[in-house]
């Protein structure tokens, strides 16, 4: 059950806090809206700095594409309306019709489709989409060695997969966090891994070639933001909280290890 709390600062000061010279995009959205869908970091953020990369601009009006782990869809409206996708948007956590509901609210029941999917059992054809995206998620159920393989094959041939997940900055080796971080880490955060890491995981699969494997510059100074606003601003107390765990760790850290990664692949 949501947590209604009242908001601490003005809508006008909220939007002028977030406002961000690097997402201009992003920048016209509701941020109300944009905080209490958010599950999170900025996810309207991250596919936006994912989108150069992955050649949305370069779509065809009305291309097919996946959206995978969309959360509350705020990526799937995003694809929808910046980039005139059809959109699939695929969680396995949020309700379809819960989904439904905010996208029909958005102006996009047309051209976004909600649909329960487990990420390792999905119920479409080979050749299906013309891209894929995964915004914080696909760390949860992509790194396993045979996984990438299988979904690609509902890409188009030459088609491109694109995702941005939490990374560490360099590989980390042994059993241990970094010494800074100890007070801080959570067993989740094993799942983080390079750009290089994700370049060779990539290639060696055979299932694409990699365009891009970058790490964000300056990405934990707005994963900082981000957590902070989300931290006094949220809805919901679990997310209030996780985010402050969050934050702590993120401040602490201050860019020596903690950050994003995206990474592009084009179907062979």
């Amino acid at each position: 059950m949501q947590d209604i709390t009242t908001p601490r600062i003005s809508d006008e000061a909220l939007a002028q806090r977030l406002t961000h010279p690097r997402y201009p995009r992003s920048n016209h959205y509701d941020v109300r809206w944009v905080v209490e869908n958010q599950m999170g970091p900025n996810a309207l953020w991250l596919l936006e700095w994912l989108a150069p990369a992955l050649g949305l601009d370069g779509l065809r009006p009305g291309a097919r594409v996946l959206d995978l782990g969309c959360g509350r869809a705020m990526t799937s409206v995003f694809l929808a309306r910046e980039y005139d996708a059809q959109v699939t948007a695929a969680d396995l956590w949020i309700r379809p019709d819960e989904n439904a509901q905010r996208i029909a609210e958005a102006g996009f029941a047309d051209r976004v489709l909600p649909v329960h999917a487990e990420a390792h059992d999905l119920p479409f054809a080979e050749a299906s989409f013309d891209a894929i995206v995964s915004v914080d998620a696909y760390q949860y159920f992509g790194t396993n060695d045979l996984y990438l393989p299988t979904l690609t094959r509902l890409l188009k041939p030459g088609g491109r997969i694109g995702i941005v997940v939490p990374a560490v900055r360099e590989e980390l080796d042994g059993t241990e966090p970094p010494e800074h971080l100890k007070g801080h880490w959570e067993p989740d955060w094993w799942c983080f891994h390079s750009a290089d890491w994700w370049r060779r995981q990539w290639t060696r699969s055979g299932a694409v070639a990699v365009e891009t494997a970058d790490w964000q510059p300056d990405g934990w100074r707005d994963w900082l933001l981000w957590c902070d606003v989300i931290a006094e601003e949220s809805p919901e107390e679990f997310h209030r909280t996780m985010a402050r765990r969050v934050g702590e760790a993120v401040r602490a850290d201050e860019g020596r290890a903690l950050g994003f990664v995206r990474v592009v692949g084009r179907r062979l």
